[in-house]
């Protein structure tokens, strides 16, 4: 596991829950949360109510190390830092390893997903790179609440595989072949729900947000089908369930972000006051340039980017979107 946040302290507690504490290993950034967690089994600053499970001597700062040693890495980390935390790794590293991305974001500076980050610097064939999807909070995980998990991968037995290693009697799983569309949902699907907590912020009520979010479907429809056309059905819990999580959920943090904007902060000041990133922030420019080269037509995303980037009125942005919604 690469990465110290709520998701990866979720995603270590599904793993240890099926693995024995000794194959499973984990890198984060802060000695003394490593610290913590060795002495107290507990991650000091996200979901602390769980119980960490793992051989202390599996948890360290050195990234080079856990690489080595791991069959498997997870990368949960934010997609804006992913770059700088890999910068001391090489190709020849992740050679013959699973990648797993559980990151639903755009690598900022090279504005691409994920999967094809990987692919593009480090060489790993799409057959060895895995994508986690929702619908799931790790919130919800903390408190052993039934989700669901999606695993993508263009080898489908791969997929299998590493579900099993997240299957519990809280979470149940599924597969997919389809690596492109389920990170593209998952990266659009944190712009929309800042888009609702905007529209919560300025007033608009339950009926104005189902009428959002059933455009928002369609956009990602349309986005993913450009990009990358095959048979998909936009209605299954990967796409449609994560959106409807992200959307509306108490423990969405782009929702948070989106609903302080629309309240009245500035970007800036609604950063600063949030704990996590809103990975939405950054999604929305890099989406609004990667959607020059398709060209879909996406108003909720084109509204999010005028009031995140170029400071337009958010009850302005959003009054001319509803004339546009149906």
């Amino acid at each position: 596991m690469i990465g110290g946040g709520s998701w990866a302290t979720a995603i270590v507690k599904m793993l240890s829950d099926n693995l024995s504490e000794k194959e499973i290993y984990w890198w984060m950034r802060n000695e003394e949360a490593i610290e913590h967690i060795k002495k107290f089994k507990h991650n000091p600053h996200y979901i602390s109510s769980v119980e960490i499970k793992l051989n202390e001597n599996n948890i360290c700062s050195d990234i080079t190390h856990i690489v080595k040693t791991a069959d498997y890495i997870i990368l949960n980390v934010p997609a804006a830092f992913l770059k700088g935390t890999l910068a001391n790794i090489t190709a020849e590293e992740l050679k013959g390893k699973k990648i797993i991305s559980a990151i639903k974001g755009i690598v900022p500076e090279d504005n691409l997903i994920i999967g094809e980050f990987l692919h593009e610097n480090y060489a790993i064939p799409y057959h060895d790179i895995l994508v986690v999807s929702g619908p799931c909070h790790a919130e919800e995980v903390a408190l052993e609440k039934l989700s669901y998990l999606t695993i993508a991968c263009t080898d489908v037995e791969k997929a299998s595989t590493f579900a099993s290693f997240l299957n519990t009697r809280y979470i149940k799983t599924n597969v997919s072949d389809d690596i492109f569309g389920t990170e593209y949902a998952a990266v659009l699907k944190n712009i929309y729900a800042i888009a609702s907590g905007i529209c919560h912020g300025i007033g608009y009520g339950d009926n104005f947000q189902a009428v959002l979010i059933s455009n928002a479907i369609r956009e990602i429809k349309r986005f993913v089908d450009a990009v990358h056309p095959i048979n998909r059905d936009i209605k299954e819990s990967a796409y449609l369930g994560d959106l409807l999580v992200t959307a509306y959920s108490q423990f969405s943090r782009n929702r948070t972000f989106g609903n302080m904007v629309g309240k009245g902060y500035t970007v800036k000041s609604a950063q600063l006051e949030m704990n996590m990133i809103a990975e939405g922030y950054y999604a929305a420019k890099c989406m609004h340039i990667k959607n020059q080269a398709y060209n879909v037509n996406m108003p909720i995303c084109k509204a999010v980017h005028s009031i995140l980037y170029e400071g337009r009125s958010p009850y302005i942005e959003m009054k001319l979107l509803a004339e546009k919604l149906n």
